[in-house]
């Protein structure tokens, strides 16, 4: 089997040639055509302070050690926005 082939190929050459062309040209289509799937991170930059206070109530925590963070992290260039949580 691959030596009829092998003899065919070597019979007729331009045949084989142009073949090889053509897989190559569309090899090369595919390639150029291909959609890309990869979709960047557009999400902004995000910090995460966590603090813990045993013996502070919640109103205390908000009011000696979020709200001063906060007022530092509204300082800083290029800041959006400031959510907090306590």
């Amino acid at each position: 089997m691959i030596d009829k082939i092998i003899g065919f190929s070597l019979k007729s050459k331009l045949i084989v040639i142009l073949l090889t062309l053509t897989i190559v040209a569309f090899g090369i289509y595919a390639v150029m055509h291909i959609p890309v799937g990869a979709v960047p991170n557009i999400t902004n930059n995000q910090v995460q302070v966590i603090t813990t206070s045993r013996n502070l109530s919640t109103q205390d925590v908000e009011q000696f050690l979020a709200y001063p963070v906060e007022l530092e992290m509204s300082n800083l260039p290029g800041v959006k926005e400031i959510r907090s949580i306590s």
